[in-house]
């Protein structure tokens, strides 16, 4: 279970070192692809086929569907954790996600996702403001 929040910095290389929590499970390799909410989702191999499968099963005959998958498949792109435990993040996903110099990487269940600090900062205290209201819509449909 990946889980935890995490502040780290890009080096020159556009490296970014993944915190030993989670290397044992993502192993050596994962897949980076573009996230929801201008972030990035890292997802280990295993897991990332079952989300490749998902995807690839949406309809073709719809245009939301068919964009949604095209944009998280061709985004996606294999990368190897070397023996520090750093990502390289290609150019495409580094402008996507907006990544400058300090990076937050958060585990959420079965993926990591490395975010912008102050899109972050400020995405984190938006939704820390509706916990509440969050909980009630959860509590409607059985989760909590």
């Amino acid at each position: 279970m990946l889980i935890g929040e995490y502040t780290h910095t890009i080096d020159p290389k556009k490296r970014i070192s993944i915190p030993s929590k989670f290397r044992k499970e993502l192993g050596k390799k994962a897949v980076v692809t573009r996230g929801l909410d201008s972030c990035l989702f890292v997802y280990t191999l295993a897991e990332w086929s079952k989300v490749a499968k998902k995807l690839s099963e949406l309809p073709l005959g719809q245009s939301q569907a068919r964009n949604f998958a095209r944009l998280m498949l061709s985004g996606a792109v294999d990368v190897d954790l070397d023996s520090l435990g750093r990502i390289l993040i290609p150019d495409y996903l580094k402008g996507y996600a907006d990544l400058k110099n300090k990076v937050v990487v958060t585990g959420v269940y079965n993926r990591l996702e490395i975010w912008n600090e102050r899109h972050w900062t400020e995405y984190k205290g938006k939704i820390e403001k509706q916990t509440d209201i969050l909980a009630e819509k959860l509590g409607e449909l059985g989760i909590l």
